[in-house]
């Protein structure tokens, strides 16, 4: 059995519109869902309460797994599988290994910063998202979305405080969640 959300969604069409209406609308009690911006805007992370991501600690390990890679592959190979002596040189030159390590660091955190982007976002390369609210958001539009399960005020009294924040029109969504 399928569960529906309503949705209640604002949009404006400046970016200082915005941010003034999100604060309004924190300031009012309302719990928003999501913003929605066609470019980055300055602040709005702050104003609506995110934290910091934890992506920059994702990236580093995956570039110590690159280099603990590159390590072992150049030291492994060089120093205990296939040991040459090249001009009296010692079996494990170091400096000699550093642009494969570099390009193994950069290559492993890169590609898993790439699957890790996509897992936490859930986005696939199949399947429909469900939460495309207005096409607009892509190209000129603001939107600030809000949850009515998880709101005290009513569908009526949200429109009408999207419409004194300066909203230019006020949609609603029903979305089927499986």
């Amino acid at each position: 059995m399928s569960k529906s959300t309503n949705y209640i969604i604002g949009v404006f069409n400046d970016e200082d519109v915005l941010m003034d209406a999100v604060s309004t609308l924190k300031s009012s009690g309302v719990k928003i869902q999501e913003a929605y911006t066609p470019f980055p805007v300055h602040g709005l992370d702050d104003a609506l309460g995110y934290k910091p991501s934890n992506l920059p600690i994702a990236a580093f390990l995956f570039g110590l797994t690159g280099t603990i890679c590159a390590l072992l592959l150049t030291i492994g190979t060089m120093g205990f599988d296939w040991p040459m002596d090249i001009g009296g040189k010692p079996f494990v030159p170091l400096p000699h290994f550093i642009p494969v390590t570099f390009e193994l660091t950069i290559l492993l955190a890169s590609l898993g910063m790439v699957a890790t982007f996509l897992i936490i976002s859930n986005l696939k390369p199949w399947g429909h998202d469900p939460f495309m609210f207005d096409g607009r958001s892509t190209d000129d539009k603001f939107l600030i979305v809000i949850d009515l399960d998880k709101n005290k005020m009513d569908k009526v009294a949200l429109t009408n405080l999207f419409k004194q924040t300066g909203a230019s029109e006020v949609n609603s969504k029903i979305v089927e969640n499986h």
